[in-house]
């Protein structure tokens, strides 16, 4: 009898450790992993589909019986993304500047607003202003102007690479524009020169310098000469990145402002009159660097921006229908925690001069999705009396720097950092060859840049003090709870009424009895809640929750058998009569109840295949909700365990709950609260958020081993396959020592050959 996975055995598990019955319990046999690609929309050229960083702990292995094409989409789980998908756009986006209605609102707002800008950058506290180590590496004399090829260092060990471009004669106090690069990977035979010296980006800061402003052009560090990492969900599978609040748009406006602390110190520069400009993902830094940092006094972000909507589930494009998302860099989107429309980021920049700068067959920008912006944004440059410091400007084209959008940006900056309305005569350009501009020979041995997205944000230290560990302990972890309410899951429905849960049918067959129920944890959120039990059974004892992966979910299919089919919302082949006879066996001389929960996204309601590209498309939407689709989760396993006040066999009696992976973390955080959870059974649970159970921000707060002891004075039991892995948990035992407490444990269950 294999029942481990569903249930059963675990429970033969759990109370044997009680001396009740014997306890060898089977192991999960070892199955293939699933596909591990996690790339994205990668370009047609590229031929190699890296790994991801982690494993997810949500895999595809097959059991008998259930499911014929485990971890394969579901057309009902398809449906249910998109719906709901779009109406948490819908919310975002008519909750955007709804509560603005005067400029005193505004302006009693903005600062707390501007807090959150930085922490869903990954900015808040501010790293420290540290030496900038400026290295003029050459000076190159052209007829109009002169360039200095320099890098700097925005903090110890990330380098930023730049040309300045400085018009001649050389001015004093002249006005400055920083020029923030987009995508174009310029390289040979394997030398990156930076996207600085792509022929459209090197051009503007040329053009700039010969219409007078000392203008200076940055790599990113994606693409620029001593290389970072902006991929890390788009295709590396790095979910760690929002668990630790990390974005790499972070990384580009620090670069950015620290580039705007370099120029204050330059004489020919009037740090009165800083502009900045950039297209595709160098728009969306114009973007960032203009809402946070005031010394900006004029920006025009040019196809860098669409909003929620259009991101979500808008797009225009076959590729990119179900938003745009799909063809964006992570570079481009904050950790979105407060649920903000990108309006609200332009609202930032006012009344400071704004023109976003668009095309009209951009497929990555598609025309609603920045009309409906620049529709929000406007009414608040009104209130400023400003309605002239904003403008959209839609050209003809695609996603290219076209001749319109170059002649707009330049009248744009001559009118309000010159206080010049003439129209700018744009002289023809003939770039230089990348070798000439790039500034380093080769990566300085200090260089963190290449790492930077492994030290750019720390998480939480929780070293256990030497002394008065409970009284550090009832504090921290207070503090703590409060945190994850605030950020972590900040998003969940608002309201304590019980879910909707409606019967949906009930089978007997061999003695046992199995209810079904519709569970409505959400608006658009529909699963299916299972309760089984003895026939004879009528009043349990205790009810034990499953939170059910894709794997858990195949075997509580074949546990059940074919005859259960029309319950499960599954295909069953199998009919076991064995195993349902030890089912009905133990819930009769336990007096206990199964119930089980397969969360959104999984099994019945599995909305992509798992390790496509479908399903990394659908985890990047969640952070720019303000969410995870593990944190959805756990609000549907804690929305199960709230519905079983509703089935009256249930109502208030005792609840166990486990899970296995990442079901067990998720399962542990939906009933660490719930009053009538006494005891958790959790099977190879990850050890850190890092690896698995990835929540928003939560790495910033806590970890796995601080959630575990958070759940204390309940019974918290790991279980684990060899003592290695039964080591990891150590902090849990040493701080459990300290406070006098007794609740948490790990056992060894080897795993099966």
């Amino acid at each position: 009898m294999r029942w481990m996975m569903s249930g059963v055995g675990v429970v033969v598990a759990m109370l044997g450790a009680f001396g009740q019955i014997p306890s060898p319990i089977p192991s999960p046999s070892s199955k293939p992993k699933p596909d591990a690609n996690a790339g994205q929309d990668a370009p047609p050229n590229a031929s190699s589909k890296p790994k991801p960083d982690a494993n997810s702990g949500q895999d595809a292995n097959s059991g008998p019986g259930a499911n014929a094409a485990v971890g394969e989409a579901t057309p009902r789980g398809r449906a249910m993304i998109r719906a709901w998908m779009r109406a948490q756009a819908d919310q975002v986006a008519k909750a955007c500047l709804a509560d603005v209605k005067t400029l005193a609102q505004w302006q009693a707002k903005r600062p707390e607003l501007k807090r959150q800008l930085f922490e869903m950058m990954g900015l808040d506290p501010l790293p420290a202003k540290t030496d900038l180590r400026v290295t003029i590496v050459e000076k190159l004399d052209q007829p109009k102007y002169t360039i200095e090829k320099l890098h700097f260092q925005s903090m110890p060990g990330v380098y930023v690479t730049g040309n300045l471009y400085i018009p001649k004669p050389a001015p004093k106090h002249a006005p400055t524009i920083l020029y923030v690069c987009g995508h174009a990977d310029i390289q040979k035979n394997g030398v990156f020169f930076g996207n600085k010296t792509a022929d459209a980006y090197q051009a503007y800061p040329a053009r700039f310098a010969e219409q007078g402003y000392v203008a200076l052009a940055i790599d990113t560090l994606q693409l620029g000469e001593i290389r970072g990492l902006h991929h890390g969900t788009y295709r590396l599978g790095m979910w760690w990145w929002p668990s630790l609040g990390y974005t790499p748009a972070g990384i580009e406006l620090w670069n950015a402002i620290r580039a705007l602390d370099y120029l204050e110190t330059r004489p020919e520069v009037d740090a009165k009159r800083f502009g900045v400009t950039g297209r595709s993902g160098g728009g969306a830094t114009s973007w960032w660097l203009a809402a946070a940092d005031e010394r900006i006094q004029c920006a025009v972000p040019v196809a860098g921006i669409a909003d929620m909507i259009a991101q979500l589930s808008e797009g225009i494009e076959p590729r990119l229908k179900e938003g745009v998302i799909a063809g964006h860099c992570d570079c481009m989107f904050f950790v979105n925690t407060y649920r903000w429309d990108f309006a609200q980021v332009a609202a930032m920049i006012a009344p400071r001069p704004l023109l976003l700068g668009n095309s009209d067959a951009d497929p990555i920008f598609p025309v609603p999705g920045y009309r409906r912006l620049a529709d929000q944004v406007r009414p608040l440059y009104a209130l400023h009396q400003a309605a002239d410091h904003f403008a959209l400007l839609e050209t003809v084209g695609v996603h290219q720097d076209t001749p319109a959008l170059q002649q707009g940006t330049f009248d744009w900056f001559q009118r309000w950092l010159k206080n010049d309305p003439t129209k700018v005569t744009v002289t023809p350009f003939v770039p230089m060859p990348p070798e000439k501009l790039k500034v380093v020979t080769a990566i300085p041995a200090d260089s963190i840049n290449a790492t930077l997205h492994e030290q750019f944000r720390k998480p939480a230290n929780w070293e256990i003090p030497s002394e008065n560990v409970a009284a550090w302990w009832n504090e921290r972890s207070q503090s703590a709870r409060n945190q994850l309410r605030r950020q972590v899951f900040r998003n969940w429905p608002v309201g304590d009424a019980l879910p909707k849960c409606v019967p949906a049918g009930e089978m007997i067959h061999d003695g046992i009895r199995l209810q079904a129920f519709d569970l409505t944890t959400e608006p658009g959120i529909e699963l299916r809640l299972w309760l089984m039990m003895a026939e004879t059974v009528k009043q349990p004892k205790f009810v034990v929750m499953n939170a059910l992966d894709d794997r858990e979910f195949v075997e509580w299919c074949a546990d059940l058998g074919a005859p259960f089919a029309p319950l499960l919302q599954s295909k069953v082949d199998t009919d076991d009569a064995a195993r349902r006879k030890t089912q009905r066996q133990l819930s009769q001389q336990f007096q206990l109840a199964m119930a089980a929960i397969v969360p959104r996204g999984m099994g019945p309601t599995r909305w992509a295949k798992i390790g496509s590209v479908d399903e990394t498309q659908m985890r990047r939407r969640f952070p720019l909700i303000g969410q995870s689709w593990e944190g959805q989760q756990v609000w549907d396993i804690q929305a199960a365990l709230r519905a079983l006040q509703q089935i009256p066999s249930c109502k208030d009696v005792p609840r166990w709950v486990q899970g296995h992976r990442d079901l067990a973390v998720l399962a542990l955080y939906a009933g660490m609260d719930d009053p009538l959870v006494k005891r958790f059974d959790l099977w190879n649970p990850p050890t850190s958020h890092r690896t698995g159970a990835h929540l928003l921000n939560v790495l910033t707060i806590c970890d796995v081993p601080q959630a575990m002891a958070m759940a204390l004075p309940k019974k918290v039991i790991v279980y684990v396959e060899d003592a290695m892995q039964e080591a990891r948990w150590d902090w849990v035992r040493r701080l459990q020592t300290a406070i006098g407490q007794t609740g948490f444990s790990v056992r060894i269950v080897p795993a099966k050959k």
